[in-house]
């Protein structure tokens, strides 16, 4: 009996043993420890950016993760135009041609008016903070002074106004150099080997490394080697690719932009309808107006925005009322469908561009007609930076979109590689992206130009635009960090637009 009892009791005390349950899914502490797409966007920005920004990625990543980033407004020709543009600068908005006009019509006056021998080169912080509003009184005067005798003088010169921007120190004008190969260059030890473009190097070559900063990336909870995103990369026959400086951005007549100067954060009103039934601009990032500027669009013009979607840089182009075809394509339907929206919704008479406009679905490394396209806007997929810091849906940093992300780069330049193929001799190709990584920057522009040459011996161009730039230098800070191709805008708190990466590439032959 007492053997009996005993084991009663031991199995009763076996049963009492407390279990912890699991916490549901949705239960607070769960949540707490789970890393979100925007966790690991910022953990590998602070890792990989960090290494490739130094002082001033702090600077970028406060700017980035401000909440609202920064409009222009691209006024719609096909609404109420003069009614717009009337109502924006009651606001305070001014157009960004007349401040590029302003500008660079001073920077020619100091270069003329200075003396040779005491001359200062001014240095691109100094540019940038020449105030806007000081500029366009000047402008307004002179209009004012060719009304009056020529012998009457309305008042002294005024005075430049400059205010210190805690950020200028990631401005740094990129000096333009001939490119060439390394192996012509060793021929002079004291050759500057800034803009040197070596694609005959490989993965074991060190030059690559100047495209991976950081030696590892974070996906998901594990580190994914550098070199398994770069497999692609293969060794090539050496090529030499020019570089020409150019000194105007060109804008289109018909193509008005508005902004607020610098430090103004005011917001521009939501888009309304107008008389014909459109709406009366559409708003578009500061920076993605710059790649448009320079496809350097003129009358008659073949326009392929080779990943369309949206839709809003392909209708600032058409907003310039100069192409004589537009192909807007994107890959998937979705995206195919959000274009045809803002088509709708911007364009009040699609009449008038029968035979002229076409959206298309395909695949933008398999499009095939060759020289038909002097102008092609190759805006391609990319980790979208400020995105990945604010939204975690669409986040190229989701665990599930690992393998996607890794393979970003070599969809880029194989995107960009058959744009340089498709293009007709004497056009431009624009390549953007809207990230800060080097990698999908020049990284995938020089792996392109590389391919181009090594599959079709095109010979190619690529525009410096640092002196077309520096009249926009009081609007945005563009940033030099081992850039040799492209242009890029560093998003500030100041002028909160971007990250925009752009190059401008024009084939030869």
């Amino acid at each position: 009996m007492m053997t009996q009892l005993f084991n009663k009791v031991k199995v009763k005390n076996v049963i009492k043993i407390i279990v912890r349950y699991k916490a549901p899914r949705d239960h607070w502490s769960v949540l707490k420890k789970k890393k979100t797409a925007k966790d690991i966007a910022l953990e590998h920005f602070d890792d990989f950016y960090k290494s490739v920004y130094g002082n001033a990625w702090p600077y970028i990543r406060t700017a980035l993760l401000r909440k609202g980033s920064k409009y222009m407004a691209i006024i719609n020709n096909f609404s109420d135009t003069e009614k717009i543009i009337s109502d924006l600068e009651a606001s305070g908005a001014f157009n960004l041609k007349t401040v590029y006009d302003v500008h660079q019509e001073n920077i020619m006056f100091r270069n003329q008016h200075t003396e040779r021998p005491k001359k200062k080169v001014s240095t691109s912080h100094e540019q940038s903070n020449i105030n806007v509003a000081s500029l366009l009184m000047n402008k307004n005067r002179a209009e004012v002074q060719s009304m009056y005798p020529e012998d009457y003088t309305l008042s002294a010169e005024p005075t430049i106004i400059k205010d210190e921007d805690e950020a200028s120190k990631i401005d740094q004008p990129i000096r333009p150099m001939p490119l060439q190969s390394i192996e012509s260059g060793m021929e002079n030890a004291d050759f500057d080997t800034n803009r040197i473009i070596n694609p005959s190097m490989g993965l074991s070559s060190s030059s690559l490394y100047e495209y991976i900063p950081a030696t590892k990336i974070k996906g998901l909870e594990d580190w994914v080697l550098e070199s398994d995103h770069y497999k692609y990369y293969q060794k090539g026959a050496d090529f030499t690719v020019k570089s020409e400086k150019e000194s105007t951005l060109n804008f289109p007549k018909h193509l008005q932009i508005y902004t607020y100067e610098e430090n103004n954060d005011t917001r521009f009103p939501h888009p309304k309808r107008g008389s014909t039934g459109v709406y009366n601009y559409y708003l578009l990032d500061g920076g993605s107006v710059l790649p448009v500027l320079a496809l350097d669009l003129q009358p008659g013009d073949n326009v392929l925005d080779m990943c369309a979607a949206p839709g809003g840089k392909s209708l600032a182009a058409i907003q310039s009322l100069m192409p004589g075809v537009v192909v807007l394509n994107d890959i998937q339907l979705s995206r195919v469908n959000r274009i045809n929206n803002v088509l709708d919704q911007y364009i009040s008479d699609m009449g008038q561009w029968e035979g002229r406009l076409f959206v298309t679905e395909n695949d933008a490394r398999l499009i095939q007609d060759k020289d038909v396209f002097n102008k092609i806007l190759v805006d391609v997929p990319c980790t979208t930076d400020r995105l990945a810091l604010h939204e975690d849906d669409n986040s190229m940093f989701k665990s599930t979109r690992l393998k996607e992300r890794l393979n970003l780069p070599q969809v880029q330049t194989d995107i960009l590689t058959n744009a340089l193929k498709l293009v007709a001799p004497g056009g431009i190709v624009v390549y953007s992206t809207c990230s800060l990584s080097p990698i999908q920057n020049d990284g995938v522009v020089q792996m392109a130009l590389k391919k181009s040459w090594e599959e079709t011996e095109s010979v190619m161009i690529v525009k410096d635009m640092s002196e077309a730039l520096n009249p926009l230098r009081c609007l945005y800070k563009f940033g030099n960090f081992g850039l040799r191709y492209g242009h890029i805008v560093i998003p500030t708190v100041k002028n909160n637009w971007g990250p925009i990466y752009f190059c401008k590439i024009q084939r030869i032959r």
